[in-house]
């Protein structure tokens, strides 16, 4: 199990080999930090889940629930819930932020709480704007009450340890370090960055996809996707304007590259003497069977993401207007619905997709058509 950081193990080992002595060192500790995390993060995960994961509690579409109340193929999780529609009961979050103090103890101390004012500290008022952007994502647009349906209190820890070059999600709140200031910014810059690690969270209460090879490179690319959304929501950019970058903003002038990764061109994010290429694959033909190991980062799990990120990219643009209105309300329910393998790997996850996309948009019509042919045109699934 690896610890779900933002910034992929083969960009950290690279910089350590190759990068200026300062920032050498600073990847070499973020990377021996991160095999203590990922333990900690399978423990917290699992137990976590154990408390109330409850699948896909919040919005499920009403196409899907009546094909499933009428003995369809879509199955609701057994403790779906449908929400009473009172507008005067709003969900709202409950934000916490701490600051780490530069040490590794979390959670640190309480900078800001739930409607707070603003604070002195702007990593502390980024880490809670992202945080309330993430949930009013959810609960807006597919009327889930955070990360585990249930009004999980959101919790993150800002400065944490010093020149840690990454953020992550721990199984039970978000960990942002202030990056080495020669490659990397500080991690609460990005919004899209937060929305991407909060998502594990909901695939931790939700599909609990393993994260390993395929299914752990769909677990990566969903996060993505909704940290993707969470952006274009916030910027008021539909899926044709976005610019579809993970992380832009994090990287100083120093390196040549845009961003961590690219959903519209897999491979083009960087390009950078110490960082090296984007290795990412934007199709099938250029896929990475790597071993299932902490080394290969489970198979490439950040690698292969890039096929079915391009895949997401490609089913956005196509059906038009607001990713989060048209593929974000497809993929969101594939995620949440209960019969999705933990397994599952690109062509299962492609053929649920397109079916889905059928129940909610109309058998046979445009989305459903664009979902097939994003698919098709990452090699996924044959013509």
């Amino acid at each position: 199990m690896n610890s779900c950081q933002i910034v992929p193990p083969h960009l950290l080992r690279r910089l350590a080999e190759a990068g200026e002595p300062d920032a050498a060192r600073a990847a070499r500790h973020t990377l021996e930090l991160s095999l203590r995390h990922s333990g900690q993060r399978a423990v917290r995960s699992a137990q976590a889940s154990s408390r109330g994961g409850n699948g896909a509690v919040g919005l499920i579409p009403s196409q899907l629930r009546d094909q499933a109340e009428q003995g369809g193929d879509y199955e609701l999780p057994a403790n779906a819930q449908r929400r009473q529609a009172d507008p005067s009961e709003p969900f709202h979050p409950d934000r916490t932020i701490y600051d780490a103090g530069h040490t590794t103890d979390l959670p640190g101390t309480k900078r800001r709480g739930e409607g707070d004012p603003t604070s002195d500290d702007e990593s502390v008022n980024e880490a809670y704007d992202g945080l309330g952007d993430t949930f009013a994502l959810y609960a807006d647009v597919y009327d889930r009450n955070s990360l585990d349906g249930k009004g999980l209190p959101l919790i993150a820890s800002v400065h944490y340890d010093r020149n840690y070059d990454n953020a992550y999600w721990d199984g039970e709140q978000m960990v942002f370090g202030d990056g080495d200031g020669v490659y990397f910014r500080s991690f609460t810059d990005s919004v899209d960055v937060i929305g991407h690690e909060l998502t594990h969270g909901v695939t931790q209460y939700t599909a609990g996809l393993t994260y390993v090879g395929q299914s752990g490179a769909l677990n990566e690319s969903i996060s993505d996707c909704f940290g993707s959304m969470v952006k274009q929501r916030v910027n008021g950019k539909t899926a044709a304007d976005a610019d579809w970058l993970i992380g832009a903003g994090l990287f100083t002038a120093k390196v040549h590259g845009v961003a961590l990764r690219s959903m519209k061109a897999p491979g083009t994010a960087y390009d950078d003497p110490h960082l090296g290429k984007d290795p990412q694959p934007a199709t099938m033909a250029d896929y990475q069977d790597l071993p299932h190991d902490e080394e290969h980062d489970n198979g490439g799990v950040h690698i292969n993401s890039g096929i079915p990120n391009h895949a997401f990219y490609l089913a956005a643009t196509g059906i038009g207007g607001n990713s989060w209105e048209g593929a974000g309300r497809i993929w969101y329910a594939v995620l949440t619905g209960a019969n999705l393998p933990k397994d599952v790997d690109f062509q299962g996850f492609a053929e649920a997709t397109i079916k889905t996309a059928g129940t909610l948009f109309g058998a046979g019509g445009s989305q459903e058509q664009a979902v097939q042919q994003a698919w098709i045109d990452v090699q996924v699934l044959g013509a």
